[in-house]
């Protein structure tokens, strides 16, 4: 494959094709293991990501990249084969998660910022000899408007962060995903979520065009314009996809060549059926598709529940849920295909 960064950013946007995330942190894992009775070990871990990276169906024909933990990259499979060349061996292209978690921003009660600055162009040299092709980088931005979360100079530093990180990759022959989530943890008011996601992605591409950062070679991981969980109100698929695609017409270049959107905490078919409304509004400058993590990985976990024996079944619900995420990043997805999988 070309070695090119607008190559590699369009390949992992293509044909309705999305992105894996299986980067969890030691902790993160942790808690989803503990959820279905299973002990955190470096081997079940590895047994449970080989069986998905193994998901031939879903590797080959639904996702298109993978993004991996510092662990995962370094892992072998149980007969010895890196899961690096398993994911390449599917047509997949192996990602890396590289920033260090959001912290207590100094001065900012309820603000965060997410570290891993230092040492990051060593660290990308490595990781790109290891076979990562791209890199995420995650900030963090909460709503509470009783707080004044977030504040601007939060939104300022994390988006200067994602340039500073967004250069070094590129720099080192990687194609960087740029994070900027806006958590829908809060009882905030879709509108509330356009305007801070808005005034986000507008501070994003000022910083990315300061870092002189082509675009072209990027790919944006963005929340979708939502609703706050603890507002109460639920909104439809159409309002959802109305609003994301008003302001992304707004303020995304159409030189970015794909938008990956995060999850966030929704359900897997509210995920899907969401992606689903935003591209069936018509064309767009820009591939939207998925880059989930939970929202793919929750019926494969729940299924395995980490015996041998339900390999299949894992994978099974592993490629449904990658295939229903396809259908929706073409705009083809129907709730009835859910009950047929």
């Amino acid at each position: 494959m070309s070695e090119r960064l607008e190559d590699i950013a369009a390949a992992m946007v293509a044909d309705g094709k999305g992105i894996l995330a299986a980067d969890e942190s030691s902790g993160t894992i942790k808690k989803r293991f503990d959820a279905i009775n299973v002990a955190s070990t470096e081997t079940n871990r590895r047994d449970y990501r080989e069986f998905m990276f193994r998901t031939q169906e879903a590797m080959s024909q639904y996702i298109s990249g993978v993004i991996l933990f510092d662990e995962t990259i370094r892992q072998k499979a149980a007969d010895g084969t890196p899961l690096v060349d398993i994911i390449k061996a599917a047509g997949a292209i192996p990602g890396i998660k590289v920033d260090a978690g959001a912290k207590p921003l100094a001065n900012y009660p309820g603000d965060t910022i997410t570290e891993g600055l230092d040492g990051l162009r060593d660290r990308l040299a490595e990781y790109h000899k290891l076979g990562a092709r791209f890199a995420k980088w995650r900030a963090v931005i909460d709503i509470n408007e009783e707080e004044g979360v977030p504040s601007s100079y939060a939104i300022d530093a994390n988006c200067h962060a994602l340039a500073r990180y967004a250069a070094l990759c590129q720099e080192a022959g990687i194609v960087p995903i740029v994070e900027p989530e806006v958590l829908m943890d809060g009882a905030h008011d879709i509108d509330t979520c356009y305007e801070v996601t808005r005034f986000a992605l507008l501070q994003l591409y000022a910083e990315l065009n300061a870092a002189d950062v082509m675009l072209e070679g990027t790919i944006l991981k963005p929340n979708m314009v939502i609703g706050g969980k603890k507002s109460g109100i639920r909104n439809s698929p159409e309002e959802v996809a109305e609003k994301t695609i008003k302001l992304f017409r707004e303020v995304v270049p159409a030189a970015v060549p794909g938008i990956a959107f995060l999850s966030g905490g929704q359900s897997d078919e509210e995920a899907t059926a969401n992606l689903n409304a935003i591209n069936a509004i018509g064309s767009h400058p820009w591939k939207l598709t998925f880059s989930y993590g939970r929202a793919l990985q929750a019926a494969p976990q729940k299924a395995w529940a980490g015996k041998a024996e339900n390999v299949a079944a894992a994978q099974a619900a592993f490629t449904h849920r990658a295939h229903m995420n396809w259908l929706a990043a073409l705009g083809k997805w129907e709730e009835k295909l859910e009950k047929a999988g």
